[in-house]
């Protein structure tokens, strides 16, 4: 197998014409580059150059390996170069996966800090919502993934979903409430306004609106801890169109305090509801490229838009 640094050393040499010449021109000492050349040779098992008194010339395969030699170190010298740009963040590609709200709220800070401090670094952003984000990190069509998880599901759930991330580093980002939505001429709308807290129990009767199939899930499992099954009259993946359902009083919803940072519906009334519906919001990455210096500093970036 042929080393680099044999090959730089032969290249000095055919390019100088002899090994003094070449140490020179390296920076080391002539039996260095003698001891150099022998490895290269006994590498490739063939002689390279032939000695003629003080005159030293290229073997047939020697110009051979000569040939090649320039367009391999210069291949070589500009990977070495992209390398140095991406440890060093002036170059990098991060490609971002998140949920909707998260593209509404964490995602806009964390992206604009990151360009603003590492210019040269390619961010891409696309929307899925996990389980299908967590998916493509494992494919390699993302570098990282922002998902979320259910704190108040049954245990057997909640390991699950530990076991399902379990290959991966997790970066917990901040803990999400969901709340409860209701028309503003609802029957406990007035209440809702005072602050009184909603039993899930008192809505029983109710017609619900959901969302995404996982968060569908959810609800089905919140509403079943509470002594009855939800009737779902209308799911949407849309949150503003979750909001308008409700303003237009054709049902109850929850949704995470997240996505009502960029909603601002009408004719819709907010309460707490009880027992505590929360979710987990964490940014997911592969051991291997947690060390990437671009996807740490985006990674660091997501969590500072979550404290703030």
């Amino acid at each position: 197998m042929i080393e680099a640094r044999h090959l730089r050393v032969f290249r000095a040499v055919a390019k100088t014409g002899s090994f003094s010449a070449a140490a020179r021109r390296l920076g080391c000492t002539q039996p260095a580059v003698s001891q150099q050349m022998r490895a290269l040779e006994q590498s490739v098992g063939t002689p390279l150059l032939v000695r003629t008194g003080r005159e030293m010339r290229l073997t047939e395969a020697g110009e051979s390996l000569a040939r090649h030699a320039v367009g391999i170190l210069a291949g070589l010298t500009a990977a070495e170069e992209e390398l140095a740009a991406i440890a060093g963040l002036r170059a990098g590609r991060v490609r971002l996966v998140s949920f909707p709200s998260g593209n509404s709220v964490l995602v806009p800070t964390a992206l604009a800090e990151m360009r603003a401090e590492h210019p040269a670094a390619q961010i891409s952003l696309v929307e899925a919502e996990p389980p299908q984000s967590v998916e493509m990190l494992r494919a390699g069509d993302c570098e990282i993934a922002l998902a979320f998880r259910y704190l108040d599901m049954p245990a057997a759930a909640a390991e699950s979903a530990e076991d399902e991330w379990g290959d991966l580093v997790v970066r917990p980002l901040l803990t999400d409430r969901l709340v409860g939505l209701f028309p503003s001429r609802h029957r406990f709308a007035e209440e809702a306004q005072a602050g009184r807290p909603l039993e899930m129990a008192e809505l029983a009767e109710e017609q619900w609106i959901a969302g995404c199939p996982r968060c569908r899930r959810h609800l089905v499992a919140v509403c079943e801890g509470a002594g009855f099954t939800p009737r779902i009259d209308f799911a949407t993946d849309d949150y503003p169109a979750v909001a308008g359902l409700v303003g237009a009083g054709l049902g109850v919803a929850m949704l995470p305090e997240l996505a009502l940072e960029s909603v601002h519906p009408k004719g819709v009334t907010f309460a707490e509801v009880r027992p505590a519906v929360r979710r987990e919001v964490v940014a997911l990455t592969l051991p291997d490229l947690a060390r990437v210096p671009a996807v740490e500093a985006m990674l660091e970036q997501l969590v500072h838009a979550a404290r703030r």
